[in-house]
């Protein structure tokens, strides 16, 4: 059985057991954390929600927070002696999906 839900404006696509990255989500290591907001169920039988599906449930525990890989933003104009360098790290919270309830 599979699950697609939505959080952090993505949606995943996720099965019991499943380790994944999201974008940051308030809580600490250890906590469990339900998403309501699942807009398909495929088992036996396949659930579409219009656009969510009614009762269904995500549960997942979080397992780490942290920053993602750096990446480098750097703007330059030709002949102005216009450069700019700066960095970004994305902080995100990596899940365990521990049940999936339809």
């Amino acid at each position: 059985m599979y699950a697609v839900f939505k959080t952090g404006g993505k949606q995943y696509r996720v099965e019991k057991g499943d380790k994944l990255r999201v974008e940051k989500l308030p809580g600490g290591v250890g906590d469990a954390i339900t998403f309501d907001q699942v807009l398909l169920l495929a088992g036996d039988a396949v659930k579409l929600g219009k656009p969510l599906v009614g009762g269904a449930k995500v549960e997942a525990k979080i397992v780490a927070h942290g920053l993602g890989q750096k990446l480098v933003i750097f703007k330059f104009k030709r002949r102005k002696n216009y450069r700019r360098k700066s960095g970004h790290r994305q902080p995100f919270t990596a899940l365990e999906i521990t049940n999936i309830v339809g």
